[in-house]
């Protein structure tokens, strides 16, 4: 099943699976599920934003130490970046292979470091004009988003409608497909479209090593396609479009009319506590975690259309293996 274009991106880094984690989340893509993903044969994710140096080298030392499998470590550029040079430059001094960016275009000297360890850049892009900026920057790969993603959501048009403008723009550069894929079917699709792998991010939080709240991966076992909403509801501390379930915060929200801040129903309430004390607010925008207390299911339930599929909560490398077991089934089923 793997195409020409998925056996050359498997080459370049090692993968047996044309198959990527999503950064999901600083508190949810965890060394422990990246690991997992990487020993599986699939290219795992470590979102290290607002990690401190010492925090993002501990982290990428982690990993490197348990596989030598393939994983790439995730800025997002909407926030400044002043921060995230130091931690960079930690993961890159602790191994770090591959270095991505979402949401923006990277400095300079961020680029400078990267080539300076040998680490491979990737970006994610929406359309035909982001991608030229990003192969004009030297991107290795480039990561097309659609608006059926989960989390915090860049692209403007569906996966399938930028995919085509996007790899027309990256002509030989790989480019990976990312929103709305949670099987099989969906990576095959993706690479018969001319993606050389895909990105999957709603699927790996609902697996045991992920880091997200029992009661947040539950509710993405339940959830439809339908129970997702593209919106600003949760925008305190990061106020772009995102897609979350449609939970308590988001409904009264709606049902006041989505109004802006200083107008919205149960401003300033706390809803859950952190294992650290602190205090998550309705319409803050980090996601629940293990260990977090109190009405976890009004923070954002981050998830996108690829809900669908998600019906189980397994171990993270047996998915891999499932996922690519699924892809090459459909292949058959269509084949005969």
């Amino acid at each position: 099943m793997p195409t020409q274009r998925s056996k050359e991106l498997m080459a370049l880094f090692g993968l047996k699976y044309p198959i990527f984690e999503a950064p999901h989340g600083a508190r949810n893509t965890t060394p422990e599920l990246a690991i997992a993903v990487s020993k599986a044969g699939a290219m795992g994710a470590l979102a290290l934003t607002d990690h401190t140096p010492a925090s993002a080298r501990d982290a990428v030392s982690k990993v490197r130490a348990a596989t030598k499998g393939a994983f790439f470590i995730n800025y997002i550029l909407e926030f400044p970046f002043e921060s995230g040079a130091a931690s960079l430059q930690a993961a890159l001094d602790a191994g770090a292979p591959i270095v991505q960016f979402s949401w923006g275009l990277p400095p300079k000297e961020a680029i400078s470091a990267i080539r300076a360890a040998g680490a491979k850049l990737g970006m994610q892009v929406t359309s035909r004009e982001s991608a030229k900026a990003a192969l004009d920057l030297g991107a290795d790969y480039l990561v097309c988003q659609g608006t059926e993603a989960g989390g915090h959501v860049q692209a403007t048009r569906g996966l399938y409608e930028a995919l085509p403008k996007v790899l027309e723009e990256a002509k030989q550069k790989p480019v990976i497909a990312s929103g709305g894929i949670g099987n099989g079917e969906g990576i095959r699709k993706a690479l018969l479209a001319g993606a050389s792998a895909a990105m999957l991010g709603t699927r790996f939080v609902a697996t045991i090593e992920s880091n997200g709240h029992p009661v947040y991966k539950q509710a993405i076992l339940e959830a439809h396609a339908h129970d997702t909403a593209l919106t600003v509801c949760f925008q305190d501390g990061w106020p772009a479009t995102h897609r979350a379930l449609r939970n308590r915060t988001f409904v009264l929200w709606d049902a006041a009319g989505c109004p802006p801040p200083g107008k919205r129903p149960g401003e300033g309430e706390i809803v859950a506590t952190r294992p650290d004390g602190s205090k998550a607010l309705r319409y803050d925008w980090r996601s629940p975690f293990r260990g977090m207390e109190g009405a976890v299911t009004e923070c954002p339930l981050y998830a996108g259309l690829s809900v669908d599929f998600v019906k189980d909560l397994p171990a993270a490398g047996e998915l891999v293996e499932r996922l690519w077991q699924e892809c090459k089934a459909t292949h058959l089923h269509h084949t005969h």
